[in-house]
C-alpha cells in the first residue's frame, strides 16, 4: 500500500465538502443580514451589555477584538469579545453574534454542565490535537508500531469527545440568543428570524467539524487495520 495516498482518503471528502459548505454558508448569511439595520438601532456590543447586566453578569467586560467573526466567550477571564465586524455594528446579524456569545456567558453563570466539562478537558485536547497525528503515523510508517498508533487513536478520541461535547454547548447557546433576543424585544419578527439564520449557519461549521472527527478517526481505524491484513 501507498501510504502517501491510500484509498482512506476518500472518507474525507463527504466531510470537506460538507465542511466547505458550511463555511460558504455562516460567510453568506452573516454577509446578508450584516446589511440589515436592526430597527431599534442598538448596536451589537450595546445589546450585549443590556443582556449580561440583565443577568446580573455586570462584571462581564464587552470588549473588542480583532478579526472576522473571532467573537468568543472567555469563562477563565471571564470577559465577552466582539470582532471588529460585530462590535458597533447595529446589524441584524451582528446582534445575534453578539447575543449568542451572551448565552455562553449565562452558561458560565449557570454552571451548564457540557460547558463546565468542556473547559475541563480544553489542556488535554490540546496536547491530544497537537501529538494525535504524528504519533499515529509515525507508527504507521515506522514499520507498523501497534502500540504508537494506538496511542494517537486514542489521543484522537479525545479530540472527538471535545467536537461532541461543543455541539450541544454551542447550539444551546444559540438557542440561549434567540429567546434573549425576543423576550428583550431587541430584535423582532423577520429581524429575529434573520438572527436565527445566521446562528443557524454557524451552527453548522461545528456540526461539520464534528463529522470531519469522526471521519478522520474512521481512516485512522481503517489505516491500523490494513496492518494486519
Amino acid at each position: 500500500m501507498n501510504y502517501f495516498f491510500d484509498w482512506t482518503i476518500l472518507l474525507l471528502i463527504p466531510a470537506m465538502l460538507l465542511a466547505m459548505w458550511a463555511q460558504y454558508s455562516v460567510k453568506s448569511t452573516f454577509d446578508r443580514y450584516s446589511r440589515v439595520r436592526a430597527r431599534r438601532g442598538v448596536t451589537a456590543d450595546q445589546a450585549a451589555r443590556t443582556l449580561l447586566d440583565r443577568f446580573g453578569l455586570t462584571s462581564v467586560p464587552v470588549q473588542r477584538v480583532a478579526g472576522q467573526l473571532t467573537d468568543h466567550y472567555d469563562p477563565r477571564a471571564r470577559t465577552l469579545a466582539l470582532s471588529d465586524s460585530v462590535y458597533g455594528n447595529a446589524s441584524i446579524a451582528a446582534i445575534g453574534v453578539a447575543a449568542h456569545e451572551v448565552g455562553h456567558a449565562i452558561q458560565h453563570s449557570d454552571g451548564y454542565a457540557p460547558l463546565s466539562i468542556r473547559n475541563n478537558i480544553v489542556p488535554v485536547v490540546n496536547i491530544g490535537s497537537t501529538l494525535a497525528m504524528p504519533l499515529f503515523f509515525a507508527g504507521l510508517f515506522f514499520g507498523g508500531i501497534s502500540w504508537l498508533m494506538d496511542i494517537g487513536i486514542l489521543l484522537f478520541v479525545g479530540v472527538l469527545i471535545f467536537h461532541l461535547i461543543t455541539l450541544p454547548v454551542e447550539l444551546n447557546a444559540s438557542s440561549r440568543a434567540v429567546a434573549l433576543l425576543g423576550q428583550t424585544g431587541a430584535l423582532s419578527g423577520e429581524e429575529l428570524e434573520g438572527a436565527g439564520k445566521v446562528l443557524n449557519a454557524a451552527a453548522w461549521t461545528y456540526i461539520a467539524a464534528t463529522v470531519m472527527a469522526v471521519m478522520q478517526l474512521v481512516r485512522l481505524l481503517a489505516l491500523r487495520a490494513s496492518r494486519h491484513d
